[in-house]
């Protein structure tokens, strides 16, 4: 496999608990199987420097962003000096995942808007793009990267319409896609990533979480993005191997890596 795709994860959580059992042997594997980068994402300060820590011992393929995640507890005072110091490590090429999560009750609103905003303006400050997530909020979502736009960096997981899409694109956003397009029920991200030219699509997984069919249920990893890349492709006219190469080309360039 690794003779014929080249893969980047452009969102995963392999600081993840579920790793702990096998994660040095899965991802010592990832060569071999055509999986070249993976972005680490984080969710908390602990979680960032946790990212940074494995992006040590894994040099050639990980890379690493540090933020606060909407659903995460609120940061203590001083969290984007933090951030900010955190950001000078070598592996941090993105500050993320950040967003805004309205999905369960109880969340903060204003609370959430407010770290929004201010990790957005770390990002700018530091150039350094961003990796967004956004669940039950597009409007707000939308309303807040228009007070910052122009803006580098990918809405993961994209969970818009089409029309929503073009609306992110305009502003100079790349758009990610997980194994959602592989789901029975994915004919609104179909349609969304049909009117996503080449060049802005990225790839992942959100692992451990959005297994593609057929691995639903199961734990997530890279090796899995197959299954998401060959629905890709079918739907953009390219090869398996083609749509892998794009979409890490994207990511590279983004987070300004090399393969």
């Amino acid at each position: 496999m690794s003779d014929t795709l080249c893969i980047f994860d452009s969102h995963s959580h392999y600081t993840d608990a579920a790793f702990d059992p096998d994660r040095d042997v899965l991802l010592r594997s990832f060569p071999e199987k055509g999986v070249r980068r993976c972005m680490v994402c984080g969710t908390t300060l602990t979680d960032s420097a946790a990212g940074i820590a494995l992006a040590e011992q894994y040099p050639a393929l990980l890379v690493t962003a540090v933020g606060v995640h909407p659903e995460s507890p609120l940061p203590a005072e001083g969290y984007l000096d933090a951030l900010r110091e955190m950001a000078a490590h070598p592996s941090v090429k993105a500050i993320g995942e950040i967003g805004l999560d309205y999905h369960f009750e109880g969340y903060d609103k204003s609370a959430q808007l407010r770290i929004f905003r201010e990790q957005l303006a770390l990002a700018q400050e530091l150039s350094l793009p961003v990796i967004l997530h956004c669940r039950d909020a597009v409007g707000d979502m939308l309303a807040v990267l228009h007070e910052f736009a122009p803006l580098k960096g990918v809405m993961h997981c994209f969970p818009g319409s089409a029309e929503t899409a073009q609306e992110v694109l305009r502003m100079g956003l790349h758009i990610g896609f997980t194994g959602v397009l592989t789901f029975k029920n994915a004919r609104r991200p179909l349609e969304a990533l049909r009117s996503i030219p080449l060049d802005r699509l990225l790839i992942e997984t959100d692992c451990p979480y959005m297994a593609p069919v057929p691995f639903r249920g199961q734990r997530c990893d890279s090796t899995m993005l197959t299954e998401t890349a060959a629905v890709m492709a079918r739907e953009k006219g390219v090869s398996l191997p083609e749509i892998c190469r794009i979409t890490a080309e994207n990511a590279a360039r983004l987070f300004r890596t090399p393969l």
